[in-house]
């Protein structure tokens, strides 16, 4: 036996080299992917959909018809104030509470039926108090997305205040020397007409974590495949005779059933997918049953849990078949470090640095977000992410098979088996 003590292995450069070089790159990409994607949403803000909807009637005005809403959502149409931050979508109320409805915007203004006459009354000669001050509405839509929502509705808000005051300037110079038979409050009034008022565009349950539930229930079915993978590689390396099994000081090991890389591949994945039925009913349990989260369409939850675990867990196990030990690192990375930056959930996809959006296009955690999205506050529908979560997830099954196992296979073909050192025969030598 060798007299080293074995804290001599601290003095061993190379130790300290490899680790520093994987802990440190970890934590640098880490930084990166966290905090600069999240580090100025504003600034990165391009083309956030934000309905705009003129609901105005219109009023008859010295014999000729004025129509105050449709020249205040073409004043805010073409502002410049906000430069391409907002994505200004001219809509019905029909239309706009449909794509609230599906997570399509962000927010909207609507300018109601009657708000040309309730401006009007402003220049008349109404007998002292208060005249009724017209509305303008700011709705949010929370389901999309908190921080989507608030920058919605802090443009909106601005966009509409701007627009207030510009009609408050063509008002007052069009009533010219009518304005010393107004009544003061109507003066006022006059220069800045419209009230702004915000409310709830697309209302959410009370346990819905204000449009986050989504966000955290889909995390949870990534984290959970992609360390169920890590479980899962590991005990059918030990059930196969490939690696020990430490079960506290117990030392376990089986004997040696030979596997080519293929095989081990295919029976960690069907175990995944077996085992994904289980995984995807508990967490539905946990998450709607124990802790009461609001959620209909409970079959389609769970169908969608499940293989929303079986792929997350495949494709782990695919990066672990391929990349070996470092495939944890590479798994992390993937479903976490890349993923929960570009969900679009916490800072929209339309908030983020370029970059960013390109990982949003094929992360999956963005993919898988939608779908549970679309179950929890769409009531299902497709076009609300649904479809496109259905679709990615098949997609990145089919690319973690041809991937996984046609290295896998490649590898086997190169006799590259996993057979541990202590298996192999020794040579003979050679006769003398």
């Amino acid at each position: 036996m060798s007299g080293v003590h074995p804290f001599r292995v601290l003095r061993a450069r190379p130790l300290w080299i490899a680790n520093g070089v994987i802990t440190g790159v970890l934590a640098l990409l880490f930084a990166v992917f966290y905090v600069g994607a999240n580090i100025d949403p504003v600034g990165h803000t391009k083309e956030l959909p934000v309905g705009l909807v003129n609901a105005d009637k219109g009023a008859a005005v010295a014999g000729q018809q004025v129509n105050l809403g449709a020249r205040i959502t073409e004043s805010i149409k073409k502002s410049t104030a906000g430069g391409d931050r907002i994505d200004w979508k001219v809509m019905g109320e029909k239309e706009m509470k449909e794509e609230l409805g599906k997570g399509k915007l962000f927010g909207a203004l609507v300018v109601p039926a009657d708000f040309t006459s309730s401006v009007t009354a402003l220049t008349g000669t109404a007998p002292a108090g208060t005249p009724a001050r017209p509305t303008l509405t700011v709705l949010t839509n929370q389901s999309a997305g908190s921080v989507g929502s608030g920058l919605a509705r802090t443009a909106t808000t601005q966009a509409a205040e701007n627009a207030s005051r510009q009609l408050g300037k063509q008002l007052t110079a069009q009533t010219g020397a009518q304005q010393a038979k107004l009544p003061a409050a109507a003066r006022v009034l006059l220069a800045d007409p419209a009230a702004v008022t915000v409310e709830d565009g697309h209302p959410l349950a009370s346990h819905s974590g204000l449009g986050l539930t989504a966000f955290y229930y889909a995390l949870t079915l990534v984290v959970v495949g992609m360390l169920s993978a890590n479980v899962i590689s590991g005990q059918v390396d030990h059930a196969l005779g490939y690696t020990h099994n430490d079960m506290g000081p117990l030392r376990l090991h089986r004997p040696l059933i030979r596997a080519t890389r293929v095989q081990t591949l295919a029976i960690s994945s069907t175990l995944m997918a077996g085992l994904s039925l289980l995984m995807g009913t508990l967490v539905m349990a946990g998450a709607v049953g124990i802790m009461g989260m609001d959620a209909s369409h409970l079959p389609l939850l769970w169908l969608y849990s499940v293989c929303a675990i079986a792929v997350s867990g495949i494709g782990a196990l695919t990066l672990l078949a391929v990349f070996g030990t470092p495939g944890m690192l590479v798994v992390t990375l993937v479903f976490i470090g890349m993923a929960v930056p570009t969900a679009g959930a916490t800072t929209p996809i339309e908030a983020l640095p370029g970059f960013y959006r390109f990982l949003a296009e094929f992360e999956p955690l963005r993919q898988i977000t939608g779908g549970i999205r679309s179950i929890l506050y769409y009531d299902a529908q497709g076009d609300a992410g649904l479809t496109r979560g259905w679709v990615m997830m098949a997609v990145g099954l089919t690319a973690a098979a041809l991937f996984g196992f046609g290295v896998t296979r490649w590898y086997d073909r190169k006799g590259l088996h996993r057979i541990p050192v202590e298996t192999t025969p020794e040579k003979t030598a050679a006769p003398a």
